[in-house]
């Protein structure tokens, strides 16, 4: 076992090697003397080790289905994120190896970055940058650091993550869908500008392909789209639903789920359409901002809403959320039903965050029994009113 994925790792390893080769001369325009090599893409196991003070408790970050992420200091003085995989966890080995394959494939200003690897011994791990405020969560839903978040930073983070979400939809090499967006998985760097992380989960979808329907489940509970969910149906949409409930959270300082604000208030999308409906939008707006922009705000709530309507051609693509956030004059339509239903369920297990300390978040995840993949043209809204939604039934997870 221990052999087999050192071999796979080693590919990776190469692969990394030639493709950042390959990015880093395209950069310089070809010129030679800024040909960058490629020796500091692979770091000594010693590096790594006195980086993190031997992998120290205390520069621990997080914990995952992987193994554990670790701060370090490498001898240039850059602050890194090491991400050690465990060879116990079969999860964490399938999700380490689709995160390196897809982050090879990808650089955008608005997703976190792969700086190396290092693959001796048994050991293997990956090496990102380090974001130095930990991730949105930790300061959207404590009362005391969310004050940091006035809401002009809280409207950039908005738009950095779609702009992030339509590179991975639109723009990149090949079509990623992320499946787990979520407050935990958007990293904030030195001034709280945005980075996604976290593609364990993610799935390419090579050439037109633009949806399928799988049995295999994954994402995280309160965030999951209701057709995903239930049926297995994957498309770009499903990211638009999850990114539709952070844009909520965002606005709203609280979590997706909260009990404790009482059956009314207890489910953010189901409050946020009774206030929409009831002329009272702006009551969602997070209590402890000083100032607020009231019309931003109100766009946002209603581009939520539209975001995590239940009809998946209704809702808009990420290419549609961005000119919506970056226009003076667009005027947004009214949102339909949200999608209440299936957003959460029997399908859980516990998981923590990546590259980030931060709180424990509830993850649903299938047996994968199989994939029936389904080819579309470059139109997601007129590929969804072709198709009727295909019913699969779903067994039940650990």
């Amino acid at each position: 076992m221990v052999h087999v994925l050192m071999g796979l790792f080693s590919n990776l390893c190469a692969c990394l090697q030639t493709r950042l080769r390959i990015r880093r001369h395209n950069a310089a325009e070809g010129a030679p003397d800024d040909v960058v090599e490629t020796n500091d893409l692979f770091f000594e196991l010693r590096t790594l080790e006195l980086a993190t003070n031997f992998f120290s408790e205390l520069n621990q970050l997080g914990h995952g289905g992987f193994g554990p992420v670790y701060k370090g200091l490498i001898p240039n003085g850059q602050e890194v994120a090491v991400k050690k995989l465990s060879l116990t966890s079969r999860q964490g080995i399938r999700e380490f190896t689709n995160e390196v394959k897809l982050l090879l494939k990808i650089q955008h200003k608005n997703l976190v970055s792969l700086l190396g690897c290092c693959a001796q011994g048994p050991e293997m791990m990956l090496v990102y940058e380090y974001l130095p405020n930990r991730s949105l969560d930790y300061f959207l839903f404590d009362k005391v650091k969310s004050t940091c978040l006035d809401w002009t930073t809280r409207f950039r983070i908005v738009t950095g993550v779609a702009r992030g979400l339509l590179y991975l939809h639109e723009e990149a090499p090949e079509r990623i869908i992320h499946r787990d967006i979520k407050a935990s998985n958007i990293l904030l760097d030195e001034n709280l500008n945005p980075k996604i992380s976290d593609f364990g989960l993610a799935r390419l979808f090579p050439g037109d392909d633009t949806h399928m329907n799988t049995f295999r489940i994954s994402g995280t509970y309160g965030y999951m789209a209701p057709e995903y969910a239930m049926h297995g149906y994957l498309s770009v949409k499903t990211d638009v639903f999850s990114y539709g409930v952070l844009v909520l959270e965002i606005v709203s300082g609280r979590k997706n789920h909260d009990r404790q604000l009482g059956a009314e208030k207890a489910d953010l999308l189901n409050y946020t359409w009774m206030l929409y409906q009831g002329g009272k939008t702006l009551e969602l707006v997070d209590p402890s901002l000083a100032r607020c922009n009231q019309d931003e705000a109100a766009m946002c709530i209603q581009l939520g809403l539209l975001c995590c309507q239940q009809n998946i051609a209704d809702r808009p693509d990420m290419n549609s959320v961005h000119l919506m956030l970056s226009s003076d004059s667009f005027t947004l339509p009214k949102p339909g039903k949200p999608g209440i239903q299936g957003r959460g369920g029997r399908w859980t297990t516990t998981t923590t965050s990546a590259l980030t300390n931060s709180a424990t978040a509830t993850n649903a995840s299938t047996t994968n029994t199989g994939a029936t993949r389904v080819s579309g043209g470059n139109s997601f809204i007129d590929e969804y009113s072709r198709n009727s939604m295909s019913v699969s039934s779903i067994e039940e997870g650990r």
